[in-house]
C-alpha cells in the first residue's frame, strides 16, 4: 500500500487541529512537519493520522496499554501550554517519542521520561534516527518525574491522571505551566497549573477523554 504520509499529515492539520480551535501556527507547522507514522508499530501506520488514539505498546501483566494520544487533544494540550522557543519541557510519558518530537520544534530542549523500558528504546532510537537533537529521553517512574533537570518552564503530562501529584509540580521554575488531562472518559478536563511566586494555582479549560496513564491512578479506597 503506498500511502502519501505528508498529504495525511496537512488532512490531518486542516481536518483535525484547524477545525478545533487549535491555531498557533508553530504548533501548527510542528506538526505538519513530524512523521507520526515513525513513531507507530509498522503494522499500525497506514492508521497513523486517524483521528483515535492508537496502541503503541501492548497490554502488560495488569492489563494496561500504551496509546498514542489522538490528534486534536494531543494538540490543543499542547496549545495550552503555550510552549516559547527559550522553554525546557519536560514530556512525561512520552511513549513512543512523538510528544518528544513536536515538543521539541517548540521549546530549546526536551526531557522525555518513559517508565515502560521498551518504548523508552523505542523512542531514544526513533529520535535518533529522524535526528531530534535537542532531546534526551530517560528512563524512570513518571510519578516522580526527573529532578535531577528540574526546574521546567513546561512539564506536559501524556495521558489522563486522577490527580497531578505534587512531586511534578514542585518541579516547575517559577512561571512554569503543568498541563494534563485529570479524569478518565468523557469526565477528562484538560488542566493547567501554574507557578507563580511559589504559589500552584490552575485551572480547567476544556473536556478531553485521552487514555489514562496507569502509574497515575489512585488506589480504590477501602469503603465498609
Amino acid at each position: 500500500m503506498n500511502i502519501d504520509y505528508a498529504v495525511q499529515r496537512m488532512k490531518m492539520v486542516d481536518g483535525q487541529l484547524r477545525t478545533t480551535d487549535i491555531t498557533n501556527s508553530r504548533l501548527l507547522a510542528a506538526m505538519s512537519d513530524v512523521p507520526r507514522e515513525a513513531f507507530v508499530p509498522a503494522a499500525k501506520r497506514p492508521l497513523a493520522y486517524i483521528d483515535e488514539d492508537l496502541e503503541i505498546s501492548s497490554a502488560d501483566n495488569a492489563g494496561h496499554a500504551r496509546y498514542l494520544m489522538s490528534p486534536s487533544p494531543f494538540g490543543k494540550l499542547i496549545q495550552l501550554a503555550d510552549i516559547q522557543p527559550g522553554d525546557v519541557v519536560l514530556d512525561v510519558g512520552c511513549g513512543s517519542g512523538y510528544s518528544t518530537a513536536v515538543l521539541s520544534k517548540l521549546a530549546t530542549s526536551v526531557i522525555a521520561l518513559e517508565s515502560d523500558e521498551s518504548l523508552c528504546a523505542t523512542a531514544t532510537e526513533t529520535l535518533s534516527e529522524l535526528d531530534f537533537d535537542n532531546v534526551a529521553v530517560v528512563h524512570g517512574s513518571l510519578l516522580e518525574g526527573y529532578k535531577s533537570e528540574a526546574p521546567y518552564d513546561v512539564i506536559f503530562v501524556g495521558g489522563a491522571v486522577d490527580v497531578v501529584p505534587e512531586s511534578l509540580l514542585v518541579q516547575l521554575r517559577d512561571g512554569g505551566r503543568l498541563v494534563a488531562v485529570e479524569g478518565q472518559g468523557n469526565a477528562g478536563v484538560a488542566c493547567i497549573y501554574v507557578k507563580e511566586n511559589n504559589v500552584i494555582s490552575h485551572r480547567e479549560e476544556f473536556n478531553a477523554a485521552v487514555r489514562p496513564l496507569t502509574e497515575f491512578s489512585r488506589e480504590p479506597a477501602f469503603e465498609f
